[in-house]
């Protein structure tokens, strides 16, 4: 039986080698987990981003051998990009997945404007902390951290991250 297609068109065929596909490219690590999964990506501010999110996180996942982390890491970008895109709609949201030290990091930065007026900034933080609840109790079962925050200076708008231990 031939061993290739080339083969099977014609019973002369000499069986050859075939080429490495990238002969000038650096060796990889033997195993990729070994560098840490690191992801960014941008997502339009619309709620159907978060199923983009999470395709590309499980995708990130699976490729790393880090199968363990899929379903809590899909639950929380799809919770985190669900929610800023609904209270930042139309505005592109920074999203960032690291795997280092045995723990996942997620982060979801969206461009939500700084509320001047106080009691404006603790009623729209309530509401964001109020929608992730589902989040909170994913997170609090596997035993992690969540937190929304102020983005550092000189962005603006609003981050979201958590933190998953192995």
């Amino acid at each position: 039986m031939p061993q290739s297609p080339r083969a099977a068109l014609c019973p002369v065929a000499i069986e050859e080698p075939s080429p490495a596909p990238y002969p000038h490219s650096p060796p990889y690590p033997k195993r990729r987990s070994e560098r840490g999964l690191a992801l960014s990506l941008t997502l339009p501010g619309d709620p159907r981003s978060a199923a983009i999110g999470r395709n590309a996180v499980t995708a990130s996942l699976r490729a790393y051998g880090l199968t363990a982390y899929i379903w809590p890491a899909a639950l929380v970008l799809g919770e985190l990009v669900g929610v800023t895109s609904a209270m930042t709609p139309g505005r592109e949201l920074y999203v960032s997945v690291r795997h280092r030290d045995n723990a996942l990091r997620v982060v979801v930065w969206d461009q939500h404007p700084h509320h001047s007026d106080p009691g404006a900034f603790m009623l729209c933080e309530a509401q964001r902390r109020r929608a992730l609840w589902l989040l909170a109790a994913a997170v609090d079962d596997w035993g992690g951290e969540w937190d929304v925050s102020d983005a550092l200076s000189p962005h603006a708008g609003i981050k979201s991250w958590v933190v998953l231990p192995r």
